[in-house]
C-alpha cells in the first residue's frame, strides 16, 4: 500500500485540530479515511453526511485537484503529497 503525506491547511487548524500525517491508502477516500481514524474530529469538518468533500472544502494530490469529489476514488501513488483545504472567499 502507497504511503502518503497529507497535510491540512493552516486556515482548517483554526478551526480543528489536524496535524500532518503520514498513512497509507491507494485512494483519496483511502488516505482519508485513515487519518480520521487517528484524528476523527476531521472528518465533519471535511465530508459531508453523505461521505462526499463538502463543497468549500478542497483536496489536491501533488498539486493537481482532485476529480471525484462524491467517491474520492482519485488514486494516490507513494510518496504523494495530499493537501487539504478550505476554499476561500472574499469580496
Amino acid at each position: 500500500m502507497p504511503m502518503v503525506s497529507v497535510t491540512f491547511t493552516a486556515n482548517l487548524q483554526r478551526h480543528v485540530t489536524s496535524p500532518p500525517a503520514d498513512v497509507a491508502g491507494g485512494t483519496v477516500r483511502d488516505v482519508l479515511e485513515a487519518v480520521f481514524g487517528v484524528n476523527p474530529q476531521v472528518r465533519g469538518y471535511v465530508l459531508d453526511d453523505q461521505g462526499s468533500l463538502r463543497r468549500h472544502m478542497n483536496v489536491f494530490v501533488n498539486g493537481e485537484s482532485i476529480a471525484d469529489r462524491r467517491g474520492l476514488n482519485d488514486a494516490v501513488a507513494d510518496g504523494s503529497e495530499v493537501f487539504v483545504m478550505q476554499a476561500l472567499s472574499g469580496g
